[in-house]
């Protein structure tokens, strides 16, 4: 039996689930924690260039004011004054050479580049950049801005900021990213749980199937999703399965009982005749008649299972109809002479009122033998007294209706459904004689030729049968 342990943990649809919606979490969540980096970096930036600009600006302004001496004091005194290995000023000729300076000893590593002082000879107002400066893993923001004539102040100081929110954010990053990872996995493997518990019903139910319990079905929860929808539609097929195995399994016990009868009347017919008939002239005459009733129980085996064998050709359209233009009431008629003896034998009426042409295309043999059907069925359970009316109504050119009625002992309405079904018998303890096949004979007849086959009964009133054919 194949079995849930069979089923490697990688191969399973809530493993699978669980890795998909992960993989999306994480993605999603480095997609917005790499974003929010970006985010803060760059307003870190933005505000270093501003404090760098605003520099360049007050520089400006002095050497406007006071000169070149002023600008120089400053400097020294800013420079000092936020300490010398946070910010830095150098002042440059446009050719890139240095003429004045704050303390450079912790700047020592960081020259002019030629590049920004040529984009600023070209037009530019200031030109950042920013350098690394060796041996330290310290990356420095510079500003070139021109503040006077042929005049360049080169100022710089350390992103510190930024490198120490780096350092925490890598920090953050990694221990964020793996909670939230391990919650999101968690999380998708609780929803996949979730999610896939009614398919886990669903295969437990089956698996009990397996082992023989056919009443078992899959609890429906009503939440409306599609597993709701999979157990209904699923109990729907067991209920299917079951009424076809309880089916089958009255079909065997029917087919079962047909054919005991006769095979325990041949035996004991045979063991009778064996047993008590010496070998003088009249053992032939009861041998003979052993004989004939051996043939005539033969039969009538073969003769259900030639039926069986029509019914299932037919349903399956294997068997071939030999359609031809044939007149309905001559058809009727000769039908009702053939029974009308049987019925006067019995006390009842046969009453046929068919008109002279009516035209269906159609298998003569396969008709007769259903209103021959009918008209067996209406002689057997009709009492004594009793009337069978047999006629054509509905002709309006396109389809015409054979009535059989009769004022039988009629059908319970709990019968009513299953009466053209293979083997059902109204008669539960299978006395009467027959095997329950002529009504299924008649409604795959019926359908082979697109008509259709229905009863009303009412018991101890009487039954009417309606046969529906197409005319040509």
């Amino acid at each position: 039996m194949y079995s849930k342990k069979w089923i490697r943990w990688p191969r399973t649809l809530a493993f699978r689930l669980t890795l998909w919606y992960g993989s999306i979490v994480i993605l999603l969540l480095g997609v917005a924690l790499v974003l929010f980096y970006l985010m803060v970096t760059s307003l870190l930036e933005e505000r270093s260039d501003q404090e760098l600009l605003n520099q360049v600006s007050t520089f400006e302004s002095i050497f406007r004011a006071k000169g070149i001496d002023a600008v120089k004091r400053v400097m020294v005194l800013e420079s000092q004054a936020a300490g010398e290995r946070k910010i830095f000023f150098r002042l440059l000729y446009l050719d890139g050479a240095a003429f004045s300076s704050s303390n450079m000893s912790y700047w020592e590593n960081i020259g002019v580049a030629k590049n920004a002082v040529q984009q600023l000879i070209d037009g530019r107002l200031h030109v950042f950049d920013t350098v690394l400066i060796p041996g330290r893993k310290q990356r420095v923001r510079i500003l070139y801005g021109v503040i006077g004539p042929s005049v360049v102040l080169q100022l710089g100081q350390p992103m510190e900021h930024a490198s120490r929110f780096i350092e925490v954010f890598r920090k953050i990053f990694v221990g964020t990213l793996s909670v939230l990872s391990a919650l999101a996995i968690l999380t998708g493997w609780f929803m996949a749980r979730k999610a896939l518990r009614g398919l886990e019903e669903v295969t437990r139910t089956a698996t009990e199937i397996t082992c023989g319990d056919l009443g078992r079905r899959v609890p429906v929860k009503r939440w409306g999703d599609e597993i709701e929808y999979l157990a209904v539609t699923f109990n729907q097929m067991l209920d299917r399965i079951e009424g076809l195995v309880a089916g089958i399994k009255e079909m065997s016990d029917n087919i079962a009982h047909d054919l005991k009868s006769p095979i325990t009347r041949i035996r004991g017919v045979a063991e009778v005749t064996l047993t008590t008939t010496g070998m003088d002239a009249d053992a032939v005459g009861q041998y003979q008649g052993m004989a004939a009733g051996v043939i005539e129980e033969c039969d009538g085996l073969l003769d259900m299972i030639n039926t069986m064998l029509m019914i299932s050709k037919m349903e399956a359209g294997a068997g071939a109809i030999e359609r031809t233009e044939l007149n309905m009431g001559v058809l009727i008629q000769g039908a009702c002479e053939l029974f009308e003896p049987v019925a006067e034998d019995k006390g009842v009426t046969l009453v046929c009122r068919v008109p002279d042409r009516c035209a269906v295309s159609g298998d003569a043999r396969l008709l007769q033998r259903t209103i021959g059907n009918l008209l067996d069925n209406a002689v057997k359970y009709t009492p004594e007294g009793g009337f069978i009316g047999v006629f054509v109504a509905g002709l309006d050119g396109r389809r015409l209706e054979v009535v059989v009625e009769d004022t039988g002992i009629g059908i319970r309405a709990s019968d009513l459904p299953h009466v053209f079904d293979r083997f059902y018998r109204c008669d539960p303890s299978r006395t009467l004689a027959g095997t329950g096949l002529g009504l299924s004979l008649v409604k795959t007849i019926a359908e082979a030729h697109g008509g259709s086959v229905s009863v009303e009964s009412a018991p101890g009133v009487g039954s009417v049968f309606y046969l529906d054919l197409p005319q040509i």
